[in-house]
């Protein structure tokens, strides 16, 4: 009988022998010169197609559609009306202006009056967020009724703009509005909230602040409930007092939504129109109503001029990019991200 381990050298030898054959054979091709090495291709496996990466693509594009057809070309169509001389909507003796647009607007004092007017009503998401922080600080506190005083603080933000001006403006009423009620100045020695040109902006500002604030009140309340509870526990354990833990952990740590109502605050804020309009739709005493958005409406529908109106569109919009650059830059050193 033959032994296993004769049979295993024997496989071996067999192996060797082969091996060698096949690498002599691969010697004379490349030797000869008239032979190349076969190389079997090598198949990549082919990629399938994700349907439903196609259909979030395509699906994702849709605002991009709206903004290119709703945005981009109207902005396009604005930056070009605003070098032409034009009277109407149609294009029936256009002619070039040039930069008189702009130099018609910057010599109009209206035009000035409402980039006054404009920032004066910015100024409101500063007092809006103030309060805002505030009221959430103490509803972030276990008392009673906190869901309850949340949506009634955010019940102003989803209510029609025009409906809560209109309710402002009964209440700012100089005979019967309930706002002189409450302070006693009625008759002669009543407050003439929108016709005094010492109280319109006042009266603005304070609308703003309510209607704005319900916002601001529920980014707050979910941004303190995620700072962490037990830095401020270990800085009172060392002697912080309650301020000195709000200005120091609390502070920082919602940093992130303070920045991201003010970009969003002061935005909207330069591109009000409707408070002011329903508030007076004349422009308002010594025309304290008449915003930048409201001064371009008039010059495009009160008085037929779309060129000088798409160069108030165009300075507007480059006032509200230079402000969140600004702040955007500024952000850096106050924002805390970590």
């Amino acid at each position: 009988m033959v032994s296993e381990r004769e049979v295993l050298s024997e496989n071996a030898a067999s192996a060797d022998e082969t091996l060698s054959d096949e690498m002599l054979s691969v010697d004379t091709v490349m030797a000869d010169g008239t032979g190349v090495l076969p190389v079997s291709p090598v198949q990549r496996p082919r990629k399938k197609v994700d349907k439903e990466e196609i259909a979030g693509t395509l699906f994702a594009c849709i605002p991009l559609v709206g903004f290119l057809i709703f945005g981009f070309v109207p902005m396009l169509l604005a930056l070009a009306m605003a070098f032409l001389n034009m009277y109407d909507w149609t294009f029936d003796g256009v002619t070039w202006a040039g930069w008189d647009n702009f130099a018609r607007g910057f010599e109009d004092p209206v035009f000035w009056d409402s980039v006054g007017n404009t920032f004066i009503l910015g100024s409101s998401v500063l007092f809006s967020q103030l309060f805002a922080l505030i009221i959430a600080y103490f509803l972030n506190m276990d008392i009673k009724g906190k869901k309850t005083f949340r949506m009634i603080y955010f019940v102003p933000y989803v209510c029609s703009t025009v409906a809560v001006t209109l309710m402002w403006k009964y209440m700012f009423n100089t005979n019967y509005g309930i706002i002189n009620q409450m302070l006693g100045r009625t008759g002669d020695n009543a407050i003439q909230w929108l016709g005094d040109s010492a109280y319109f902006s006042w009266a603005v500002i304070i609308m703003s602040v309510w209607s704005g604030m319900g916002y601001g009140i529920i980014l707050y309340m979910a941004a303190l409930t995620s700072v962490d509870k037990s830095m401020v526990e270990a800085a009172t354990i060392d002697g912080a007092g309650s301020f000195k833990c709000f200005w120091s952990i609390v502070l920082p740590s919602i940093s992130p939504t303070s920045f991201y109502l003010l970009v969003t605050g002061v935005i909207g804020a330069l591109q009000a129109f409707a408070t002011t309009n329903v508030l007076a739709s004349n422009g308002g005493p010594n025309n304290d109503g008449v915003t930048m958005v409201f001064y371009l409406y008039r010059m495009m529908f009160n008085y037929y001029d779309p060129g000088r109106a798409a160069a108030s569109a165009w300075f507007l919009a480059i006032i509200i990019l230079a402000i969140t650059g600004i702040q955007f830059f500024v952000s850096k050193r106050w924002v805390n991200y970590d």
